[in-house]
């Protein structure tokens, strides 16, 4: 198993990236100081550091792209102070890690500070329960020097690097306070035992390892969502060999192989079925609840699970081209990556430190100044080192769009990056692509008017019977329309097909032409009564063909045929709940205004309001965009991610319908894996709860610094309760965000806050 993951972009941009596992950061601090040591490695373009994740994304030109780059970017990090780790390596001990991994020091932490903490409570109840100086020091050291190791060895690295972190806090003030308790012990009058602080400095060290272990228990719950999918892929497929069935492991599979899925496997990698008929359960994937039809000729995607059928497939794509991998890869980045208001906070993080330092200086000398001795100024100054540690500052953005990326994808939103989720919460426009976006993109048989001398049942059916060899989308329809009436369709006898025009064909004797109108003009056929029909439906949209028979007196029509397409199942739902939330619908559409305005009416749309782009050609869609961002309208478009794909760019967030495709992925921030129009109201209420989480969290990492620090300055905050106040401040972060996985696109969730 490699130690990085490295994935190369298109030739063309000859870049590419590779992932890195960072263990020992703690603060927003670190996070700037390594970004900035793997920057200055040459060749590289780029480094974004994630502090939920502990991972490095880096991305670098040809002319790093060597076998050795992997070791010197571990290098720079080492360097930096910090412990370069293999992304399959961090990955296996998250899934490993029990909910109790790392609480070992912490409970040793916990056994060594109670009996210095016991006097303390022993005031409440006026109990003198003081313990000798030695026994206080022999408790407070191991926590300081062995427990506490960890804090000197990064605070050392940090200074060595003219640079602060949390680390450097906590063991500046810890130390400070040790130390005093020793200069105090040492200078006491024989038989008089001074207050001292070991169990301040023992107490702060515990509850930061306690805050630090709570933090890495709710980053695991945070992550679930990757671990989730991962857990899609089998171990085993079951190859169709010479000798029969054999079982083979994943990473031998290739493309073209058959594979047996037997019922209730799940399907180990993307194909398509070449026998056999099942449902297929593709919830985990596209967030779809109700299994889905597959037969001869489907495509089925890995990880989906099988229905009651025994399939034979044919393998399309393995590895990391399957959709299942792709989803992964995207989730992961958009976990990984920061969002606009992240890079605001690493600048305040990066003069954080240093301005906490000045602070306690100045709260030393102050108090000083004021005459309260060495003793009660140097309490004061730690008690501004250790609550000024910024570590909810640095976990306040990651963690939220961790937790709401995740929760998106378990409901079939793939969300590409932090910006577009940062984004999509401002959208009060949506431009929606008509074809396959809001419709279903197929025709179908909409009308079927039929002379008043013939039985409509008998004429469908001879029309099916001369349709159905036929590969024509209308053709189709028509087929497909007998088959949900129920008509039986009978064998055709001289079939021909006219290029250009239509059908012609023989049913029990009888000799038929379907084609067009223009057609019907060249053969000089008359229309009759259906003439004003024909006319209306044309007005409508619709695409109107004629069946004509031929009877001893000439041609004759005896039907006409109106093919129109069907909006998707909910898009007028889906259309109306964004009108509701205050979002302008607008739909791009290439066909003619009739067409357009008539399928937006059934829409619920309004084409006199402006509600409606028609006769729009694929080229234009971007220069329509363009358009509707006039005015200062933050615009979403969805569209089907292929002839749309410039439209998306342009738009401020580019949504693609459909099932995953590269092109889709690529082009759009968003992809709605189920290409249900619904998602797109959901898309935009969970950037819109993810958001606010952020700024709740930001708001909150914020108030116990800016409140915290002065009152510790002005001496109404102990170390110990700093402590506490800042480890609460890391855990409610954390707790806030895990909020969002309570989320559902149908109810949202029950956090209100």
């Amino acid at each position: 198993m490699t130690d990085t993951a490295i994935t190369s972009s298109p030739p063309s941009a000859a870049v590419s990236s590779l992932d890195l596992g960072i263990g020992g950061m703690t603060c927003a601090s670190c996070v700037g100081r390594v970004e900035r040591a793997l920057r200055k490695v040459p060749g590289v373009q780029d480094a974004t550091v994630n502090l939920a994740t502990e991972r490095a994304h880096v991305t670098f030109g040809p002319d790093a792209a060597s076998a050795d780059i992997d070791a010197i970017l571990r290098r720079a990090v080492r360097n930096a102070g910090y412990e370069p780790r293999s992304v399959a390596e961090q990955e296996a001990d998250e899934e490993s890690a029990s909910p109790w991994a790392g609480f070992m020091p912490v409970a040793v932490g916990l056994i060594l500070s109670a009996p210095l903490v016991l006097p303390m409570i022993g005031d409440l109840f006026g109990k003198h329960w003081m313990l000798p100086a030695w026994a206080q020091f022999l408790l407070a050291a191991p926590v300081q020097f062995i427990l506490g190791a960890r804090f000197y060895k990064a605070g050392w690295h940090a200074l060595k690097a003219m640079t602060g972190n949390m680390d450097l806090l906590v063991a500046i003030g810890t130390t400070a306070g040790f130390g005093l308790s020793l200069w105090l012990w040492f200078t006491a009058h024989p038989g008089h035992v001074p207050h001292l602080y070991f169990e301040a400095s023992a107490v702060v060290i515990t509850l930061v390892l306690l805050g630090k272990w709570l933090e890495a228990r709710a980053k695991r719950q945070t992550t679930t969502a990757i671990r989730a999918l991962h857990a899609l892929r089998p171990d085993v497929a079951h190859l169709m060999g010479r000798d029969g069935e054999v079982d083979v492991p994943i990473a031998e599979v290739m493309t073209g192989d058959r594979l047996v899925v037997r019922p209730g496997e799940r399907i180990p990698v993307d194909g398509v079925v070449v026998e056999g008929h099942t449902q297929v359960d593709e919830s985990m994937l596209t967030g779809e609840p109700l299994p889905v039809v597959r037969e001869a000729g489907a495509p089925i995607t890995g990880g989906s699970i099988n229905g009651d059928g025994r399939i034979i497939m044919q393998v399309s794509a393995v590895g990391s081209e399957t959709v299942l991998a792709r989803i992964i890869r995207l989730v992961e980045d958009a976990q990984a990556a920061k969002a606009p208001i992240q890079r605001l906070v690493d600048k305040v993080s990066s003069i954080f430190v240093p301005a906490v330092l000045v602070i306690a200086l100045l709260t030393f000398l102050g108090w000083m100044w004021a005459g309260a001795g060495v003793e009660v100024a140097l309490i004061h100054a730690v008690a501004v080192l250790v609550i000024a540690c910024p570590c909810a500052l640095g976990l306040a953005t990651p963690a939220a769009i961790m937790a709401g990326t995740g929760v998106a994808a378990k409901h079939g939103i793939l969300i590409k990056d932090a910006e577009a989720l940062e984004v999509a919460h401002k959208v009060d426009t949506v431009a929606f692509d008509k074809t396959g976006t809001l419709t279903v993109g197929q025709p179908r048989l909409i009308a079927f008017h039929v002379e008043p001398s013939s039985p409509e049942a008998d004429i469908l059916a001879a029309v099916a019977s001369v349709q159905s060899g036929s590969e024509h989308p209308l053709a189709r329809a028509v087929v497909t329309a007998a088959k949900e009436r129920g008509i039986a369709v009978p064998e055709p006898e001289g079939v021909r097909a006219v290029p250009g025009r239509g059908t012609e064909g023989e049913v029990a004797g009888r000799s038929f032409l379907i084609g067009s109108l223009r057609w019907m003009q060249e053969l000089n056929v008359d229309l009759g009564d259906l003439q004003a029909v024909a006319s209306d439906l044309q007005e409508k949209g619709a695409t109107v063909s004629a069946v004509t028979e031929r009877r001893t007196s000439g041609l004759a029509v005896v039907a006409l045929l109106a093919f129109g397409d069907e909006p998707k199942p909910g898009a007028k739902e889906a259309l109306a709940e964004l009108r509701a939330k205050g979002v302008r619908c607008v739909m791009i559409s290439g066909d003619n205004k009739g067409a357009a305005y008539a399928m937006a009416r059934r829409l619920g749309l309004d084409p006199d309001a402006g509600e409606v782009m028609a006769e729009v050609l694929p080229g234009d869609k971007a220069a329509a965009i363009t358009q509707l961002k006039q005015g200062g309208h933050v615009v979403a478009m969805v569209g089907d991610g292929v002839n749309d794909a410039p439209a998306l760019a342009a738009a401020d967030v580019g949504m693609a319908m459909g099932n995953g495709t590269d092109v889709a992925m690529h082009a759009a921030g968003i992809t709605l894996m189920r290409g249900d129009p619904k998602l797109v109201a959901a898309a935009l209420d969970i950037s819109h709860r993810t958001v606010r989480k952020i700024r709740q969290n930001l708001f909150w990492a914020f108030a116990y610094n800016v409140a915290g620090i002065p009152l510790a300055a002005l001496g109404f905050l102990s170390p110990v309760v700093a402590g506490a106040a800042m480890a609460l401040s890391s855990v409610s972060v954390m707790t806030n965000a895990l909020l969002l996985k309570r989320w559902n696109p149908e109810g949202g969730d029950s956090d209100r806050s």
